[in-house]
């Protein structure tokens, strides 16, 4: 009960947030308790911080890149082009914006796709005048699919990070996986929602309100070293996965190429455009500390009850055959994550997966069950991931904003049948890739 109730106290500060307070501090708080009351020891803060520390900062690098491409104009430059590629059909930009969010949330992470396409897909509804059950349907589907089309590489969401990394799993053997699930999750989110709003997106728009692409890129130095150095990225993550090299320290030095360029360090400085203060200074350090308190906390009511429970249930499914087992887990832990954030129910759920006694095969059905649940799942409650609470505080922020009732009303609509599509996919592809 006494972790429990540490947990539950954290939370709620981590969602309240009373006066501004961050979610790092309220989590390390949380954390103090739990060590101060022998809810956890000293021994289990090196477990967290082993289990963590890679998925954190690989985080901060991609925000930090997201952020200094975003100043760039980069991201407003493609949305420009995908408005105009819609041609002055609402039918046909609703799709892609949906796929443009997509593609953001598999390259810079959900929480990246969150904070940057939101706004951006927002200025370019205002431009238009669409009405607003219009442009809460664009809204909506913006925030849906940064979380649902999150699954294909390791560094798409901090969930795949550290599952990855808890079970060993190269970048090449996840994306091998998760590529193809990922696919079928981008189709089902696009048809689940595309009928969920079919009466109000808008038939036809006014392109000719749309400025050119190029008027959106700030710093051209950045914009032209953005395709060739993602494209390095990418190679790099899938060469270097042979050798267990730390994630974080490969999107680090990505980080650090791209800061030089915007900063201009060769020419010391001069001509720069984007102030790389205001980027570092925006960087998520509070997640660093979330991370550590959070998981710390976490790690205090599993060791007393919550990891044995979860590996009996799981137990019992795996005891029903691969595709119970797989469409079992991702719900279990899909509702776990809405209802106590997904960040900490995929350590929950990664303890339960290593403990219950299973098949090769099905384990491994278990743990990427594990991932696709609490990436797509935590989209039945407002408190659900990260990237959701972000994504409503950056509508806050414009002026729009969405009460539970409203999201809940859609999230609990939408969420099962993408949910599940996704995990019987997984359940037929995995063992494909998996036969000898």
């Amino acid at each position: 009960m006494l972790a429990l109730t540490i947990f539950l106290a954290t939370l709620t500060l981590v969602i309240w947030q009373p006066k501004g307070l961050g979610i790092g501090w309220s989590a390390l708080a949380g954390a103090a308790v739990a060590l101060g009351t022998g809810v956890v020891g000293l021994a289990d803060v090196g477990v967290a911080w082993g289990i963590v520390w890679d998925a954190t900062f690989t985080f901060v690098a991609l925000i930090i890149i997201s952020l200094i491409l975003d100043e760039a104009g980069f991201f407003a430059w493609a949305a420009l082009h995908i408005a105009r590629w819609g041609r002055g059909r609402g039918r046909l930009l609703f799709p892609l914006i949906v796929v443009l969010g997509a593609m953001i949330s598999a390259l810079f992470a959900n929480d990246g796709a969150a904070l940057l396409l939101t706004p951006i897909v927002l200025a370019i509804l205002i431009r238009l005048d669409f009405s607003p059950p219009a442009a809460l349907a664009f809204i909506i589907a913006t925030g849906f699919v940064a979380d649902t089309t999150s699954l294909p590489l390791v560094t798409s969401n901090l969930v795949n990070i550290v599952t990855a990394n808890y079970f060993g799993v190269s970048f090449t053997r996840y994306a091998q996986v998760m590529v193809p699930v990922n696919l079928v999750s981008l189709v089902a989110t696009l048809i689940v929602v595309g009928l969920y709003f079919r009466r109000e997106i808008p038939h036809r728009y006014p392109v000719e309100r749309l400025e050119a692409p190029a008027t959106a890129i700030r710093d051209h130095q950045v914009f032209r070293a953005a395709f060739p150095l993602l494209t390095l990225l990418l190679v790099a993550l899938f060469v270097t996965a042979r050798w267990e090299i730390p994630i974080a320290l490969i999107m680090g030095s990505a980080a650090l190429v791209l800061i030089a360029i915007a900063g201009r360090w060769l020419s010391s400085g001069k001509g720069h455009v984007i102030s790389m203060r205001t980027v570092l200074g925006n960087a998520p350090w509070q997640i660093v500390l979330f991370s550590v308190g959070m998981y710390l906390v976490v790690y205090g009511l599993g060791n007393a009850w919550l990891t044995a429970w979860a590996a009996e249930v799981l137990a019992w499914l795996a005891a029903r055959g691969e595709l119970v087992a797989t469409i079992g887990t991702g719900f279990a832990v899909a509702i776990l994550a809405s209802v106590m954030n997904n960040l900490p129910a995929t350590l929950i759920g990664a303890l339960a997966v290593d403990q219950v006694q299973v098949a090769p095969l099905v384990r491994e059905l278990m743990l990427f069950a594990n991932v696709v649940g609490n990436d797509l799942g935590p989209k039945f409650t407002p408190i659900g991931s990260l990237a959701t609470l972000l994504w409503l505080h950056v509508l806050a922020g414009k002026g729009y904003r969405i009460s539970w009732g409203q999201y809940m009303k859609v999230g609990l609509i939408i969420t099962p049948p993408v949910l599940l599509a996704t995990l019987i996919a997984l359940a037929f592809w995995l063992p494909v890739v998996s036969a000898p």
